[in-house]
């Protein structure tokens, strides 16, 4: 101010000799300025935070639009008789995971309490003074809540897939509220809050570096598919999945129309999983950060879609939709981790090795006799853990500063000369802590229900099926559509054929 007056007055000595009253026009001036500037700086912090409150409401709406993809891509992909179970489970995931995350999940995933530590959060339970906590992406945002929400609904959904048809609602129900509330939480605490130790952007870093998962190819997929996989392993194939000699006796589901439709509403909503992950845009960095996450979710999960398809043709000879839709959501769960650090070539190397490994780790499933009716652990558990792994070959390091402001040198992928190593060393623990945390939780939590005999329906409701035995009819009721009595899934529950005789007994 007081440089702005000399400058000016000087100025002005030369259209006039009063000294009083050229400061007094300096002043005024300059005053003007001022303000003027003040105002100017507020109004843009101002839009700022108005247009970062907005990218994380509308992305947060695209992830919560993926329940829609979920139930639909889950009621296609089973049998008809189970389909309104499917979406009741579905729904009930947002809802029970809405309450959790509100009493304690949000608390245990970001809360920063007077004595911090890097294993779990412990403050902001039920959002006590919510408004001086650090909650995310900035102090007292309400929509830092809404948007880690619907992240954590999606990990809890996740699982429903893997143990379709014959999970008892229960289990379902307890499963749901300890993913949201307790074991995806503590994962999200470890990778995303600065006091975790796993995390990259964490204020003491592992090994100096950290792990990067920048929208939860480990965190939400490599949890959630865990979880479903061990669930659909302890809870048996479903009746007639495998015959008396062992061999796998295919299940299609009812609709593939659905299956499509699910499919395009889950690439919907990806576009806000991904790009809104920067949780700003208020930059020329970030938002550069944002519209290159979406070029590679894109490129990867396109790559992924045709992976599987040529994969299926040279196996079956056969053009097979379900296997491209399948290998499109695994080309997305893979590049979620890297979307925002990698070039558009490497996401579609990323996501042509996602929908081979997806294939591998399919058929070692059945191999296994595990029935997993969604491929969900295949899809969201192994291509996730290949995602978070390809982050540590290939993320650049320009993209790395631009996204994290982190200039440390050799701080990048091991496939580019010169790498210290030390981000894959960071991604590989992550995938090791993560399958450690999971594993062991979820086994001792499912182990409990096998242990009383409630993870399972009873074989003459399975037969059934769960939408007469326990939803009080079908879930196409009143349509006036007939199903042809030959069409996969509804054998049993029109009573017109018999199990095959080969048929094994219900597995524990």
């Amino acid at each position: 101010m007081d440089e702005c007056v000399k400058n000016l007055s000087q100025a002005l000595t030369a259209i006039s000799s009063d000294t009083s009253a050229v400061n007094d026009i300096a002043n005024r001036i300059c005053d003007s300025i001022v303000n003027t500037n003040e105002v100017t700086s507020e109004r843009i912090a101002e839009v700022a935070n108005g247009l970062n409150t907005f990218l994380l409401l509308f992305g947060g709406s695209l992830v919560f639009i993926m329940h829609g993809g979920f139930a639909m891509l889950e009621a296609g992909a089973i049998r008809s008789k189970n389909a309104m179970n499917i979406l009741l489970q579905t729904i009930l995931d947002a809802a029970a995971a809405a309450i959790m995350w509100y009493c304690v999940g949000f608390g245990f995933a970001f809360g920063i309490g007077p004595k911090p530590n890097k294993f779990i959060g412990n403050a902001m339970f039920g959002l006590a003074r919510y408004s001086i906590h650090w909650t995310g992406s900035g102090t007292g945002k309400w929509t830092d809540f809404f948007f880690q929400w619907a992240f954590c609904a999606t990990a809890a959904t996740i699982p429903a897939g893997a143990v379709a048809e014959r999970f008892n609602f229960n289990a379902y129900l307890g499963y749901s509220m300890f993913i949201a509330g307790f074991v995806y939480p503590v994962v999200a605490h470890w990778a995303w809050c600065p006091e975790g130790w796993l995390g990259f952007a964490a204020l003491k870093p592992l090994f100096g570096a950290g792990y990067i998962d920048f929208a939860g190819s480990g965190v939400i997929h490599m949890t959630g598919g865990l979880a479903g996989l061990i669930g659909a392993a302890m809870v048996g194939p479903r009746l007639g999945r495998f015959d008396a000699d062992g061999n796998p006796v295919e299940m299609p589901g009812h609709s593939a129309i659905l299956v499509v439709l699910g499919t395009v509403l889950l690439w919907f909503g990806w576009y806000g999983f991904n790009p809104t992950s920067m949780l700003a845009i208020d930059t020329i960095a970030y938002a550069d950060v944002v519209g290159r996450s979406a070029v590679t979710t894109t490129l990867s999960g396109a790559a992924g879609g045709i992976a599987c398809l040529l994969s299926g043709f040279i196996r079956r000879r056969g053009w097979d939709l379900v296997g491209l839709c399948n290998g499109i959501l695994c080309g997305f769960v893979a590049i979620t981790a890297c979307c925002h650090v990698v070039e558009p070539w490497a996401a579609i190397i990323c996501g042509l090795v996602a929908g081979i490994w997806f294939d591998f780790l399919c058929w070692v499933l059945l191999k296994l006799k595990i029935d997993d009716p969604l491929s969900a652990g295949p899809m969201h558990f192994g291509t996730g853990m290949w995602g978070v792994f390809f982050t540590g070959l290939l993320a650049k390091q320009e993209y790395i500063t631009e996204a994290y402001n982190r200039t440390e040198d050799k701080l990048y992928g091991a496939f580019y000369p010169h790498s210290s190593g030390k981000i894959l060393a960071c991604q590989v623990i992550g995938i090791l802590a993560i399958i450690g945390w999971v594993g062991g939780t979820m086994t001792i939590f499912f182990g409990i229900f096998k242990i009383f005999g409630a993870l399972r329906i009873p074989p003459e409701v399975e037969e059934m099926g769960l939408d007469r035995s326990k939803h009080g009819g079908s879930a196409y009721n009143g349509t006036g559509i007939t199903v042809s009595p030959s069409a996969p899934g509804n054998d049993v529950m029109r009573n017109k054929q018999q199990p095959s005789v080969k048929v094994l007994p219900m597995n524990g």
